[in-house]
Protein backbone atom coordinates (compact mmCIF):
# COMPACT_ATOMS: atom_id res chain seq x y z
CA UNK A 1 0.00 0.00 0.00
CA UNK A 2 3.13 2.23 0.72
CA UNK A 3 4.43 1.95 -2.90
CA UNK A 4 0.69 2.72 -4.10
CA UNK A 5 0.85 5.79 -1.95
CA UNK A 6 4.18 7.16 -3.88
CA UNK A 7 3.35 6.49 -6.64
CA UNK A 8 -0.20 8.36 -6.42
CA UNK A 9 1.76 11.59 -4.53
CA UNK A 10 4.56 11.36 -7.07
CA UNK A 11 1.89 11.11 -10.62
CA UNK A 12 -0.33 13.50 -8.80
CA UNK A 13 2.78 15.71 -8.35
CA UNK A 14 4.17 15.41 -11.74
CA UNK A 15 1.05 16.44 -13.42
CA UNK A 16 0.22 19.17 -10.86
CA UNK A 17 3.71 20.28 -12.24
CA UNK A 18 2.87 19.85 -16.08
CA UNK A 19 -0.07 22.11 -15.51
CA UNK A 20 1.82 25.21 -13.97
CA UNK A 21 4.99 25.08 -15.41
CA UNK A 22 7.24 24.05 -12.82
CA UNK A 23 10.09 22.16 -14.57
CA UNK A 24 12.15 21.19 -10.78
CA UNK A 25 8.60 19.61 -9.44
CA UNK A 26 8.18 17.70 -13.03
CA UNK A 27 12.11 16.84 -12.72
CA UNK A 28 11.88 15.61 -9.27
CA UNK A 29 8.53 13.38 -9.24
CA UNK A 30 8.16 12.40 -12.75
CA UNK A 31 10.20 8.99 -12.02
CA UNK A 32 8.36 8.68 -8.59
CA UNK A 33 5.62 6.62 -9.86
CA UNK A 34 7.82 3.76 -11.82
CA UNK A 35 10.08 3.92 -8.76
CA UNK A 36 7.33 2.59 -6.56
CA UNK A 37 6.74 0.06 -9.12
CA UNK A 38 10.55 -1.24 -8.86
CA UNK A 39 10.12 -1.41 -5.20
CA UNK A 40 7.21 -2.96 -5.30
CA UNK A 41 8.12 -5.96 -7.29
CA UNK A 42 11.02 -6.10 -5.19
CA UNK A 43 9.36 -7.86 -2.01
CA UNK A 44 8.22 -10.41 -4.91
CA UNK A 45 10.19 -13.68 -4.46
CA UNK A 46 13.48 -13.39 -7.12
CA UNK A 47 13.91 -15.00 -10.31
CA UNK A 48 14.75 -14.05 -13.75
CA UNK A 49 11.53 -12.27 -15.07
CA UNK A 50 11.37 -10.06 -11.62
CA UNK A 51 15.25 -9.13 -12.74
CA UNK A 52 14.82 -8.67 -16.03
CA UNK A 53 11.66 -6.73 -15.43
CA UNK A 54 13.26 -4.60 -12.39
CA UNK A 55 16.05 -4.00 -14.70
CA UNK A 56 13.44 -2.68 -17.25
CA UNK A 57 11.79 -0.37 -14.43
CA UNK A 58 15.55 1.38 -13.88
CA UNK A 59 15.95 1.48 -17.35
CA UNK A 60 12.92 3.38 -17.60
CA UNK A 61 13.62 5.78 -14.78
CA UNK A 62 16.39 6.97 -16.30
CA UNK A 63 14.74 7.63 -18.99
CA UNK A 64 12.30 9.66 -17.23
CA UNK A 65 15.12 12.04 -15.79
CA UNK A 66 16.88 12.51 -19.46
CA UNK A 67 13.23 13.38 -21.33
CA UNK A 68 13.12 15.92 -17.96
CA UNK A 69 16.62 17.30 -18.28
CA UNK A 70 17.14 21.49 -19.09
CA UNK A 71 19.48 20.25 -22.15
CA UNK A 72 18.45 18.21 -25.37
CA UNK A 73 18.43 15.19 -24.19
CA UNK A 74 16.33 13.33 -26.23
CA UNK A 75 18.28 10.45 -27.70
CA UNK A 76 19.80 9.48 -24.67
CA UNK A 77 15.95 9.20 -22.91
CA UNK A 78 15.42 7.01 -26.81
CA UNK A 79 18.49 5.01 -25.84
CA UNK A 80 17.53 4.38 -21.95
CA UNK A 81 13.44 3.14 -23.17
CA UNK A 82 14.81 1.31 -26.17
CA UNK A 83 17.25 -0.83 -23.18
CA UNK A 84 14.03 -1.14 -21.35
CA UNK A 85 12.09 -2.57 -23.63
CA UNK A 86 14.84 -5.11 -24.33
CA UNK A 87 14.95 -6.19 -21.13
CA UNK A 88 11.31 -6.82 -20.90
CA UNK A 89 11.82 -8.81 -23.63
CA UNK A 90 14.14 -10.71 -22.32
CA UNK A 91 11.93 -11.37 -19.20
CA UNK A 92 9.18 -12.41 -21.95
CA UNK A 93 11.38 -14.97 -23.69
CA UNK A 94 12.62 -16.41 -20.44
CA UNK A 95 8.87 -17.34 -20.07
CA UNK A 96 8.11 -18.31 -23.78
CA UNK A 97 9.32 -18.94 -26.95
CA UNK A 98 6.79 -20.03 -29.37
CA UNK A 99 6.31 -18.70 -32.54
CA UNK A 100 2.69 -16.91 -32.21
CA UNK A 101 2.24 -15.56 -35.31
CA UNK A 102 -0.64 -13.74 -34.58
CA UNK A 103 0.71 -11.66 -32.15
CA UNK A 104 4.00 -11.15 -34.16
CA UNK A 105 1.30 -9.60 -37.12
CA UNK A 106 -0.17 -7.33 -34.90
CA UNK A 107 2.95 -6.41 -33.13
CA UNK A 108 4.12 -5.80 -36.70
CA UNK A 109 1.39 -3.86 -37.76
CA UNK A 110 1.40 -1.49 -34.99
CA UNK A 111 4.95 -0.75 -34.79
CA UNK A 112 5.22 -1.03 -38.46
CA UNK A 113 2.26 1.80 -38.82
CA UNK A 114 3.85 3.71 -36.36
CA UNK A 115 7.07 4.39 -37.89
CA UNK A 116 5.79 4.64 -41.63
CA UNK A 117 3.86 7.41 -40.25
CA UNK A 118 6.58 9.49 -38.88
CA UNK A 119 9.03 8.14 -41.68
CA UNK A 120 6.50 10.05 -43.83
CA UNK A 121 6.82 13.41 -41.92
CA UNK A 122 10.47 12.81 -42.24
CA UNK A 123 13.06 12.22 -39.52
CA UNK A 124 16.50 13.12 -40.92
CA UNK A 125 19.12 11.97 -38.54
CA UNK A 126 16.73 10.16 -36.29
CA UNK A 127 15.72 8.28 -38.65
CA UNK A 128 18.12 4.85 -38.17
CA UNK A 129 17.71 5.61 -34.03
CA UNK A 130 13.61 6.00 -34.70
CA UNK A 131 13.56 2.60 -37.40
CA UNK A 132 15.61 0.37 -33.92
CA UNK A 133 12.90 1.45 -31.42
CA UNK A 134 10.25 0.95 -33.59
CA UNK A 135 11.59 -2.87 -34.38
CA UNK A 136 11.99 -3.18 -30.63
CA UNK A 137 8.82 -2.09 -29.27
CA UNK A 138 7.41 -4.10 -31.98
CA UNK A 139 9.48 -7.24 -30.73
CA UNK A 140 8.47 -6.78 -27.08
CA UNK A 141 4.63 -6.61 -27.82
CA UNK A 142 4.93 -9.72 -29.96
CA UNK A 143 6.37 -11.60 -26.91
CA UNK A 144 4.01 -9.83 -24.57
CA UNK A 145 1.57 -11.22 -26.69
CA UNK A 146 2.81 -14.44 -26.86
CA UNK A 147 2.92 -15.39 -23.47
CA UNK A 148 -0.88 -15.05 -23.42
CA UNK A 149 -0.81 -18.57 -24.80
CA UNK A 150 0.99 -20.29 -22.47
CA UNK A 151 -1.33 -22.35 -19.63
CA UNK A 152 1.71 -22.88 -17.29
CA UNK A 153 2.05 -18.65 -16.59
CA UNK A 154 -0.70 -17.42 -14.18
CA UNK A 155 -3.59 -15.95 -16.44
CA UNK A 156 -3.28 -12.53 -14.32
CA UNK A 157 0.43 -12.52 -15.22
CA UNK A 158 -0.25 -13.31 -18.61
CA UNK A 159 -2.90 -10.83 -19.41
CA UNK A 160 -1.02 -7.88 -17.05
CA UNK A 161 1.77 -8.12 -19.62
CA UNK A 162 0.04 -8.02 -22.56
CA UNK A 163 -2.28 -5.25 -21.64
CA UNK A 164 1.11 -2.86 -20.20
CA UNK A 165 3.19 -3.83 -23.10
CA UNK A 166 0.57 -2.36 -25.48
CA UNK A 167 -0.25 0.75 -23.31
CA UNK A 168 3.74 1.28 -23.11
CA UNK A 169 3.97 0.82 -26.99
CA UNK A 170 0.71 3.47 -26.81
CA UNK A 171 2.21 5.94 -25.18
CA UNK A 172 5.52 5.60 -27.10
CA UNK A 173 3.51 6.22 -29.91
CA UNK A 174 1.99 9.03 -28.76
CA UNK A 175 5.68 10.70 -28.08
CA UNK A 176 6.29 10.16 -31.62
CA UNK A 177 3.20 11.51 -33.20
CA UNK A 178 3.29 14.68 -31.00
CA UNK A 179 7.29 15.41 -31.78
CA UNK A 180 7.15 14.67 -35.28
CA UNK A 181 3.80 14.84 -36.77
CA UNK A 182 1.56 16.99 -34.89
CA UNK A 183 1.21 18.20 -31.35
CA UNK A 184 -2.50 17.51 -29.80
CA UNK A 185 -4.25 19.04 -26.73
CA UNK A 186 -3.43 16.83 -23.52
CA UNK A 187 -0.25 15.05 -25.03
CA UNK A 188 1.59 15.61 -22.35
CA UNK A 189 -1.31 13.76 -20.03
CA UNK A 190 -2.41 10.89 -22.20
CA UNK A 191 1.18 10.64 -22.64
CA UNK A 192 2.15 9.94 -18.75
CA UNK A 193 -0.91 8.56 -18.39
CA UNK A 194 -0.49 5.23 -20.73
CA UNK A 195 2.79 5.17 -19.81
CA UNK A 196 2.39 4.67 -15.62
CA UNK A 197 -0.38 2.79 -16.89
CA UNK A 198 1.63 0.38 -19.01
CA UNK A 199 4.63 -0.30 -16.28
CA UNK A 200 1.94 -0.92 -13.89
CA UNK A 201 0.83 -3.85 -16.11
CA UNK A 202 4.24 -4.98 -16.40
CA UNK A 203 5.17 -4.99 -13.30
CA UNK A 204 1.79 -6.26 -12.18
CA UNK A 205 2.91 -9.29 -14.48
CA UNK A 206 5.61 -10.01 -11.93
CA UNK A 207 3.83 -9.49 -8.60
CA UNK A 208 0.85 -11.84 -10.30
CA UNK A 209 3.19 -14.69 -10.90
CA UNK A 210 3.07 -16.10 -7.45
CA UNK A 211 -0.54 -14.85 -6.05
CA UNK A 212 -2.94 -17.87 -6.04
CA UNK A 213 -6.46 -16.44 -7.38
CA UNK A 214 -9.76 -17.91 -6.63
CA UNK A 215 -10.87 -20.45 -9.44
CA UNK A 216 -7.62 -19.51 -11.05
CA UNK A 217 -6.54 -22.37 -12.67
CA UNK A 218 -4.81 -25.62 -11.18
CA UNK A 219 -5.98 -24.62 -7.84
CA UNK A 220 -9.42 -26.59 -6.64
CA UNK A 221 -12.13 -25.49 -5.01
CA UNK A 222 -14.75 -27.06 -3.03
CA UNK A 223 -18.32 -26.03 -1.25
CA UNK A 224 -17.61 -28.48 1.99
Amino acid sequence: MRWALLALIGGAAYLFAVTFDLPALRMLCKPLPVLAMLLWILATPADGYRRWVAVGLVLSMLGDILLEWPINAFVPGLAAFLLAHLAYLVAYLGDTRRFAPLGLLIAGSVGGGLFALLYSRGLGPLLLPIALYSLTISAMLWRAIARLGVPSIANASRMFAALGALLFVSSDSMIGISRFVAAFDGSSYAIMLTYWLGQFGIAASVTSRHVALPYSEGQTTSRA
